[in-house]
């Protein structure tokens, strides 16, 4: 998301008015200067952008060993005296609708990569499944200033049509310059969003060599992650991540995992950020 108009935080000015001094005696005292302070003026938001590069694997199910590229814009919206801003490895784009400094509620998207089929031998006589976008509300609560919960509820359009839960819980520790954090994720998937990456029908059994097999929902993954940060200033930050998802229920039993894949799914991703201060477009 861009906006326009930015305009940085004004800083604060001060200025000293000098006492005047007329038809004073030589060698009297003068009057100590007025010092006026103009106080610094108030941002409305505070706006971080940026993005990264991972290394994830190359199919939902993919072996340990197979991997690809993508590439995640990263953005932020919060006010001042908020909570900092924390970007986990697994949240979608969320802009809070309703803001309390450590509780927030507002809309959250996210986008699924295709499965093509042609690059990989293991996905032989399955098909593609396109692009997908998740779209849904999240909520985001930190109990303590270390510690952040959030979930996230998504429906698809497109590549898969299903529901999406997430739940992420991460502590946040700051270590000077370094801020670490991690901690554990838990999926649900219904029937509609697992089966198009997971399902094999008779058709697709008898042109790629597999059992047939109708994927279900559930618990769809459970794991964990972890994140270290480095602030050269106020501005910039750069991070690393890297997160472990263990493939679960319906997705894990899928003849594509046990035969051709691995349940366990590993994420590598290095990124930076950039935040600045800008007052409302209205």
């Amino acid at each position: 998301m861009v906006f326009g108009g930015w305009q940085l935080v004004v800083a604060a000015l001060a200025f000293v008015t000098p006492a005047a001094a007329a038809d004073v005696d030589q060698g009297a005292p003068t009057a100590p200067p007025i010092i006026v302070k103009v106080p610094a003026a108030v941002s409305d938001w505070v706006v971080t952008i940026g993005g990264e590069v991972r290394v994830l694997p190359a199919w939902p199910g993919a072996p340990s060993t197979v991997y690809g590229f993508g590439g995640f814009p990263l953005f932020s919206l919060s006010k001042p005296g908020d909570p900092p801003v924390f970007f986990g490895a697994r949240d979608g784009f969320g802009v809070p609708l309703l803001d309390r400094g450590t509780f927030q509620v507002g809309p959250v998207g996210t986008l699924s990569w295709p499965r093509y089929v042609n690059p990989w031998g293991s996905l032989h006589g399955l098909n593609n499944v396109d692009w997908a976008a998740q779209l849904g509300v999240y909520a985001q609560y930190w109990p303590v200033p270390w510690l952040r919960i959030r979930g996230e509820a998504r429906q698809g359009v497109g590549g898969e049509t299903g529901q999406t839960g997430n739940l992420y819980v991460d502590a946040v520790i700051p270590l000077a310059q370094f801020r670490l954090s991690g901690g554990p994720r838990l999926t649900l998937q219904s029937a509609a969003a697992t089966s198009p990456y997971f399902s094999i029908t008779p058709a697709q059994s008898i042109t790629s060599g597999l059992p047939a097999y109708n994927a279900g929902g559930g618990v769809y993954s459970y794991g964990a992650g972890g994140q270290l940060e480095y602030f050269f200033n106020q501005h910039w930050q750069v991070h690393g991540l890297v997160e472990y998802e263990r493939l679960a229920s319906a997705a894990a039993d899928s003849p594509l995992v046990t035969m051709r894949g691995s349940p366990n799914q590993f994420t590598f991703g290095v990124g930076g950020t950039y935040t600045f201060s800008m007052h409302p477009l209205w």
